[in-house]
């Protein structure tokens, strides 16, 4: 059965995705996204899955562009376009790719934009308090930020999945990848003090609506499991409080984890192993990042940086 506006074969891709792939269910509704775009796309010009070309693709992707779609966006849409047809081709619904020769659009590389530390220590301490709630709130900022889990990896924890006596939890990442995480001092004690009398205990509901709520680590206020939206309006919250705005999101956090251990020294493929990269490549973004705060401090406490700069100033004001 296919969904509304959406064809049998990108319906099959998406089954497909989900079984012998195992995509998450976000990546799986973010490609239902760009499919169900693509096939309103084609349907507007009247076209059919097969009679599209390399130039109704390369259109499509001027479309998107012309939309004001960001280049991260159309690279992610032609994604699920290039894999819509190909699947088609593999399984002998189509004769050719019309993506094969279509470049993919050039995404510029953007700096994650860390917290400083002063900063980081300014939100931890912003759920002040003992009650239930501001200790769980307590517990997801230090887990997220020593720890340097995605959102979804945090909300999918399970009493299970938490070993304090050797100091490290369990967590599943892209693709259902299972990896060892450790956990340090700060973020074991705010652990221990939500699963504590008076923490976790005080929101657990009489009876658990759902067999999966009574495992998971972090609660709402109605006893269920915390959603990925919930565990976002609680980093969002503290965030507004100390000023850090439209700044501050649970990526950031995760972003500042990284630099601030690159910072003080950590190998990158011990960042990499914490954070769940497939590829080195996607850690070795935060090396940039070091590198320009490094050259930022340096200009800023180096006495030859700081004579250079200032013998420009004066001779911009003699001449």
């Amino acid at each position: 059965m296919t969904g509304p506006g959406l064809s049998r074969d990108a319906e099959e891709l998406l089954s497909w995705l989900a079984v012998e792939r195992g995509r998450s269910a976000n990546t799986l509704a973010a490609y239902r996204g760009d499919l169900e775009a693509y096939e309103a796309f084609l349907a507007s010009r009247k076209l059919a899955l097969g009679q599209v070309s390399e130039a109704v693709v390369e259109d499509y992707v001027a479309f998107l562009r012309a939309a004001g779609r960001r280049p991260a966006s159309v690279a992610r849409a032609l994604v699920a376009v290039r894999s819509l047809h190909r699947f088609c081709l593999d399984e002998g619904r189509a004769t050719s790719d019309p993506t094969a020769d279509v470049g993919r659009p050039r995404v510029p590389m953007g700096l994650p934009k860390a917290l400083s530390e002063a900063e980081v220590e300014s939100l931890l301490a912003s759920p002040a308090g003992e009650d239930p709630t501001a200790r769980r709130d307590r517990a997801m900022l230090e887990v997220l930020y020593g720890t340097g889990l995605r959102i979804s990896e945090l909300v999918g924890l399970s009493l299970g999945d938490l070993a304090p006596e050797e100091g490290v939890l369990r967590a599943f990442g892209k693709g259902a990848k299972e990896r060892v995480v450790p956990v340090g001092r700060c973020a074991r004690e705010a652990l221990a003090a939500w699963l504590g009398p008076g923490g976790r205990g005080a929101m657990a509901p009489a009876r658990w609506a759902r067999r999966g709520d009574a495992e998971a680590v972090f609660l709402n206020a109605r006893g269920g499991r915390l959603t990925r939206q919930g565990a976002w309006g609680v980093v969002r919250k503290h965030g507004d409080r100390v000023g850090l705005g439209d700044r501050l999101t649970p990526h950031v956090l995760r972003h500042s984890c990284a630099t601030h251990m690159l910072d003080h020294g950590a190998d990158i493929r011990v960042v990499q192993e914490l954070l769940g990269h497939a590829s080195i490549a996607t850690t070795q973004v935060y090396t940039r990042v070091s590198a320009e705060r490094l050259r930022q401090v340096y200009e800023q406490a180096h006495p030859r940086a700081r004579m250079r700069k200032a013998g420009k100033v004066t001779a911009n004001v003699q001449g």
